[in-house]
């Protein structure tokens, strides 16, 4: 069953999270040009949510390996905060495999949890 695998779905995402926000700060770097402005670190905001919000994914592995319930309540909290960044942003940038990945670990745990 999928719920046997919940520990290594939600490290899975965490990793791609980080991976997506790494990638998006260190192209929006490569393509500024001009000095250092709120539009680029509005810019940079938004890898740096997918590096925390993924990192805290990553960190919370070994909780629910172990089945505690705060890794589980950790790992929805960071998952529900990517889908609501992801609606937000979402009439300029449609990030549907982010929302999809998050919406589906926030399923598995509740899921588990229940």
């Amino acid at each position: 069953m999928i719920t046997n695998f919940i520990p290594q779905v939600v490290l899975g995402v965490g990793i791609w999270m980080i991976a997506n926000g790494v990638l998006h700060d260190t192209f929006v770097l490569a393509q500024h040009k001009g000095p250092y402005s709120r539009d680029l670190l509005r810019l940079l905001m938004d890898g740096h949510v997918l590096i925390t919000c993924g990192l805290i994914q990553v960190l919370v592995y070994p909780g629910l390996r172990d089945a505690a319930p705060w890794a589980a309540g950790l790992a929805i909290l960071a998952s529900s905060s990517l889908v609501v960044y992801c609606l937000m942003i979402f009439p300029f940038l449609k990030s549907i495999l982010t929302m999809v990945l998050n919406l589906g670990c926030i399923g598995l745990l509740l899921a588990r949890l229940l």
